[in-house]
C-alpha cells in the first residue's frame, strides 16, 4: 500500500473549484449584463420591512452594550471547553479535575474583576 500521495489524487478537489469558481462567475457576468439597468429614487430608497426608514442609522450608542456581548461570547466560549473534561473525566484522573479546577478559579477571577469594575452595570 502507497501511502506518500501524489499530485494527481488532488486533481478531483481542483476540478471541484474550478467548478464552483466558473459557476459563481458566469452567475454574476449573466446578472449583471442581463439584469434590469432602470434605477428611480423609489428602487434606490432603504426599505426594510415595510417600515420607511427614519433619521440616520449611523447613530451611537453606549460601548457599554458591545461591552456586554464581548463577555457574553467570551464566557459563553469558556463554557464549551468544559464539555470534553465532562465527557472524559474519567480517563483525565485527579489531575484532569485539578485542571478544571484551576481553569473554573481563573474563570471566576475573571468574573469577579468585571463584577468589580462594574462593566455589566448600565447607568439608566
Amino acid at each position: 500500500m502507497n501511502s506518500a500521495s501524489s499530485p494527481l489524487d488532488y486533481l478531483p478537489i481542483i476540478l471541484m473549484f474550478l467548478v464552483a469558481l466558473g459557476f459563481v462567475v458566469t452567475t454574476m457576468v449573466a446578472s449583471h449584463k442581463l439584469g434590469p439597468k432602470k434605477k428611480s429614487k423609489i428602487k434606490l430608497d432603504v426599505f426594510e420591512c415595510g417600515i420607511e426608514a427614519q433619521g440616520n442609522a449611523r447613530v451611537p450608542f453606549a460601548i457599554k452594550y458591545f461591552l456586554v456581548a464581548i463577555l457574553f461570547v467570551l464566557f459563553d466560549v469558556e463554557v464549551i471547553f468544559m464539555y470534553p473534561w465532562a465527557v472524559n473525566f474519567r480517563e483525565l484522573g485527579l489531575l484532569g479535575v485539578i485542571e478544571m479546577f484551576s481553569f473554573v478559579a481563573l474563570l471566576l477571577v475573571g468574573f469577579y474583576y468585571m463584577l468589580a469594575k462594574k462593566a455589566i452595570k448600565h447607568e439608566e
